[in-house]
């Protein structure tokens, strides 16, 4: 099931014009404030009219400013997932959960409670109200509320935002198992490169109100053109097999046969994962170090490099392991001899990737 976007909207200070076209999976819409997200995500549910465009699912209508279709945002069949979870403190969990039938057409195959409860591991929960949960105890309850709710397609504003490191790492896990099991389509909102690299299945990067680049998180994330939220956002996306666990806390992966170490891996041999490597987390070198500290030695060939206006550059090498970016100065550029096609080493510390940075 696919979204298709199409929207112009003014506002007294900037206008956004915006086309995309979403697949099935998560697709993120990732950007700094005020590059239209909101805006877009408001658009979708109903709760802004776009001065013109068209919005569909499949081939459902939601909006079209040519024909005059305007569904009411009751109509339009989504789930909506908001920051702070929204339950209804009067309601016990159970209660909360099934609130989100009133919502759901007789002519939908409902989801079973009983399956949405053993997704998201609250079954425990069922009789406590909001009160009485944590913060990402109640996030999970609004995914599941949202989700019996029969949507065609589920919207999650920053659902992350509100929570601190320890809870965003306990919920991560419950929006991969919503990607790949649920089968319904999710346009997610989000500022975190760690959060797009995790769960993305499209990105569109927005600047200044239109779509600066669309396509798989390994490819948006590894364009050192597209930085919306700085240079510190820049990094790569590899994907690996866990190989093994060691009995000193690493995990072993292979990325195309290039062994990576990073700190203990919660996922079972043979799993496929994502990683995130930051471009500010990788040296390079010319010759293979020795001596060093650092595990995850990778060789390589530059592809490109790119410098800005200041001090700094990144240069892209390409490797067995996927593209991987490295935030260097330009001065160590021009020491080493940097160019498009030199061989290369990317030196990345094994503790430099966090949990967060590793996905399923």
């Amino acid at each position: 099931m696919s979204l298709s976007v199409r929207l112009t909207h003014s506002f007294e200070d900037r206008r956004f014009d915006i086309a995309f076209d979403a697949p099935g999976g998560v697709t993120v819409l990732f950007g700094g404030s005020g590059s239209g997200k909101t805006t877009i995500v408001n658009a979708v549910a109903g709760l802004l009219r776009p001065e013109a465009g068209r919005i569909a699912v499949e081939d459902r209508v939601l909006f079209d400013s040519d024909t005059g279709t305007n569904l009411k945002p009751h109509k339009r069949r989504l789930g909506y997932i908001f920051q702070e979870g929204r339950l209804f403190p009067h309601l016990s969990v159970k209660q909360n959960l099934l609130y989100g039938r009133w919502f759901a057409p007789k002519s939908a195959l409902p989801a079973r409670l009983e399956d949405v409860v053993e997704m998201l591991g609250i079954g425990p929960l069922l009789t406590r109200r909001p009160s009485a949960l944590s913060g990402g105890e109640k996030q999970r309850v609004a995914i599941g509320r949202a989700l019996l709710a029969s949507p065609e397609l589920i919207l999650a504003d920053e659902p992350l935002a509100a929570l601190d490191e320890a809870r965003k790492a306990e919920i991560l896990p419950y929006f991969e198992r919503l990607r790949d099991e649920a089968r319904v389509p999710i346009l997610y909102v989000s500022h975190s490169a760690a959060e797009v690299a995790r769960l993305a299945t499209s990105v569109v990067v927005l600047q200044n109100g239109k779509v600066a680049r669309q396509g798989p998180a390994s490819e948006v994330l590894s364009d050192p053109s597209v930085a919306p939220m700085g240079v510190r956002s820049v990094g790569a996306v590899l994907e690996a097999h866990v190989r093994c666990h060691h009995n000193d806390g690493l995990s072993e992966l292979n990325a195309g046969g290039v062994p990576l170490f990073l700190p203990r891996v919660s996922k079972d041999i043979g799993d496929l994962v994502r990683v995130r490597v930051a471009a500010q987390d990788v040296m390079l070198s010319r010759d293979r170090p020795v001596g060093l500290s650092a595990l995850n030695i990778v060789p390589g060939t530059v592809a490109s490099i790119r410098s800005g206006t200041g001090p700094g550059a990144i240069v892209s090498l390409d490797t067995a392991a996927g593209r991987i970016l490295s935030r260097v100065t330009r001065r160590s550029v021009a020491d080493l001899g940097l160019a498009p096609g030199v061989s290369c080493h990317a030196i990345i510390k094994t503790v430099s990737v966090s949990p967060q940075d590793v996905g399923g």
